[in-house]
Order: C-alpha cells, then structure tokens, then sequence
C-alpha cells in the first residue's frame, strides 16, 4: 500500500482504500462496499462507497503502480503479454457498459459488463497489468447515457483489439520491453492489431479461425486446408506448460508462410492428441524460431484463464456492485492490486523453497488463508455486529417505503 500512497490527496481515502484492499483479500463469501464496511469494523457502507464513488485519488496512477509492482516482481526476459476479455453477468440497464452481449463467463449471450485486461505471464508467475472497459455503440452512441455514467460525454467507440493495442502500447511507453503477445480469435482475428505489433517489433502467437486465410508461396488458403496437406512426419508432441494434472501434451505443426520486410510469419497447428481436435495461430517473430518459442508462447494463453479464476475467486475482481465507470475503475484497479500480492507473494516463495521437500509450493489460495490467519483477521464484537443489522433493516425500510409511494405515485 505505500507504493499507492502518493495516488491520494489525503489520508482518510488512503487508509479506506487499506481496508478495503484487506476486505477483497479476505474470505467474505459476497464482497461488496457493505460486507467489506463491516468486516473492517465501519459503522456504515458510505465511507467505503464514497472511496469509490467521490473521493479524491488517482485510480489510473494506481493502475501503473500495479503494473511497475508485477514487472518489477515476476520480471522474466521470456515473459509474454496476454490480452483477453472476461463477463460479469449483471441486471438492469443502467450500470456502465452494460447490454446483452457474449461472455465466456456465461458460455452464451448474457445481459452482461465486458472488459479487456493485459496479463504479464512469466515463469515465475502472472498477473493482470491493465484493464479497459468495453463501452458498446449502444453506450458510445448516447452522450447523455454516458454522461449520467461517468464516461466523457465524447466517449468514442473501440473494439477490444482496439482496446488491447491501447494497453499493449501503454505498457511498452512506460519504458517495458516484450518479445510476445498473445491472445484468442478475438485478436487474431484483427488485422490492425497484428499490422501494429508488427509495427511496434513484437512478435505474436494469436489464435484464428479455421477459415483464416492466409498466403503461402503456393498461394491463398484456408488455415484447415493447410493442415489437411500435412504428412504426419510433420506433426511433433510438446509440452504446452505444466497444467494442475500435469504437462499439456499437444501434436504441433509449424507452416512456414510468406515473410515480408517486417518479419517471419508462420501458421501454428495444434492437435489433441485425444479428440484429434484442431486449433489454429498466427504466428509472426523477427526471424526464423524454433517450434518449441512458438508453442511456449501459445501455451502462456493459459495463463490469463488462471489469472482471471483466481482474481474472482481471491480477490473480488467480479464482485463489484457499481454503476458509474469511476466506481469500476477503482474497484478493479484495487482488486489487482490485492491479486498481483498473492501473486508476488507466491513468486518469492516458490523461489525460495526453503520447506521440506514433501510440501508443495504455497498456492495463492493456501497464501490467502495464512494471511487472514496470521495478520488480519478482525475481531468485531456483539455491539458492532448488532449495529450492522440494525443498519441494514433500516435501509431495508427506507428502500421498501420508497418503492410502494412510487408504485402509489405511478397509479395516481
């Protein structure tokens, strides 16, 4: 938290934003600003809405904090940037971003908040260094729906390889360097992202339909067109990274294509070597690489399905209860930051390793609950408990009195 410090005008909203950090770190079965208000011993939920909502601080300088915290912790010269989107599922209309829209998280079109994020993957660990918000036409399109969210009232639209590119560059800007980037179809898919990596000398292994086209001395073809002309002498079995049940075995196939003054380009195949099901990449580096860089780099996607399982489930990243783009943007921005903790955390002892050897490594899970054990646990008593009740029956009955002299209004 001093790494924040400097992101708050005064005090009172810097200690607020420690204990709020703590409550998303904690084991809260529901994390929002009321549950996490009375495990941090507040008498009320408004001081910690009003961190979020009104007080003065900087969530974006937080943000770079966040990232400079990860780089400077997980740092690793083969590390690789992965971009990739992820759903929360809400009701209504009003709150920032929200229509109905595919989400993964769903695994169907939802009524639903979309947001990009960049993960920094490295051996010795990964986390999330950034995050935009998807705000669709719908949204973009209606200065005042925009305006009554927090967002600029000239707000322009951006596709999520549109929004990706933006962090990719502020991460290169703020002085980082990378050799990958990687992502699904999404950004595959996107020929402006792969011509501005190209552009900025990375080099990238991003996922594409079956039916991409692409160019090879022979011609144009299908991507599935080209793996049916493959001899299986072709075909190699490699390690994609260690999995939870072990290493991730694949078939894979490399298909030199045409190059140009901007560097090498190669389609990626990979096959399960169960179901025989077939996955596609677009692969692009500076110079000829060896298949194992192109697979290494494919697998790091992994890594942000990881990053995003453990952020919901540790951290509280998709528990915000928040309609206004401010509010969202801090409330994300302080759970990666209690995120990129455990994760640093995990780093440093795993490098260590100093237990007996019949022990695992520490998980973030198995971090978390130590830290809560050892250091934070709060002990509130029967008078502040009680105080918590008789607050929320009373907002229950301002809420239930307000909505039946609404209905009685609107029959009137």
């Amino acid at each position: 938290m001093g790494r924040i410090a400097g992101r708050f005008a005064r005090v009172e909203p810097r200690l607020r934003a420690g204990r709020l950090v703590l409550g998303l770190l904690s084991d809260l079965p529901r994390k929002n600003c009321w549950t996490i208000a009375e495990w941090a011993g507040e008498k009320t939920p408004h001081g910690m809405q009003h961190l979020l909502c009104r007080a003065s601080w900087d969530a974006d300088g937080v943000r770079d904090d966040v990232r400079e915290y990860v780089v400077e912790h997980l740092h690793d010269e083969a590390a690789v940037l992965v971009v990739d989107e992820t759903g929360d599922v809400k009701k209504g209309t009003r709150t920032v971003g929200v229509q109905r829209q595919y989400t993964g998280t769903a695994g169907r079109i939802e009524n639903s908040q979309v947001a990009v994020y960049l993960v920094y993957a490295g051996a010795r660990g990964h986390a999330a260094v950034d995050r935009e918000l998807y705000v669709p036409r719908s949204w973009t399109s209606d200065p005042e729906r925009c305006r009554a969210a927090g967002l600029s009232e000239d707000a322009v639209f951006a596709t999520k390889p549109e929004l990706a590119l933006t962090m990719i560059e502020r991460f290169l800007d703020a002085g980082h360097s990378i050799d990958w980037v990687t992502g699904d179809e999404v950004y595959g898919g996107n020929q402006k992202l792969r011509a501005a990596l190209e552009e900025r000398g990375l080099g990238y292994v991003l996922a594409v339909a079956c039916a991409a086209e692409v160019t090879t001395g022979a011609g144009k073809f299908r991507a599935d067109a080209l793996a049916r002309k493959l001899p299986k002498r072709a075909w190699q079995k490699l390690s994609a990274g260690r999995g939870a049940k072990g290493h991730r075995l694949y078939d894979w196939a490399a298909i030199d294509l045409t190059d140009s003054a901007r560097g090498h380009r190669q389609l990626l195949i990979r096959r399960n070597r169960t179901t025989g099901e077939l996955a596609y990449y677009r692969c692009r580096s500076t110079g000829p690489v060896p298949l194992r860089s192109l697979v290494r780099t494919a697998g790091s996607r992994w890594r942000v399905e990881e990053t995003f399982q453990s952020a919901k489930g540790l951290a509280g990243l998709d528990e915000h209860q928040v309609r206004r783009y401010p509010s969202w943007s801090r409330w994300v921005t302080l759970a990666m930051l209690a995120h990129a903790f455990l994760a640093v955390v995990r780093a440093d002892e795993y490098t260590r390793r100093t237990g007996p050897e019949d022990l695992a490594p520490l998980t973030c899970n198995e971090i978390q609950h130590l830290f809560l054990a050892v250091t934070v646990r709060p002990m509130n008593g029967l008078a502040h408990r009680l105080g918590w009740s008789d607050w929320r029956r009373r907002h229950q009955a301002r809420s239930q009195t307000s909505h039946y002299r609404r209905q009685a209004a609107a029959q009137t």
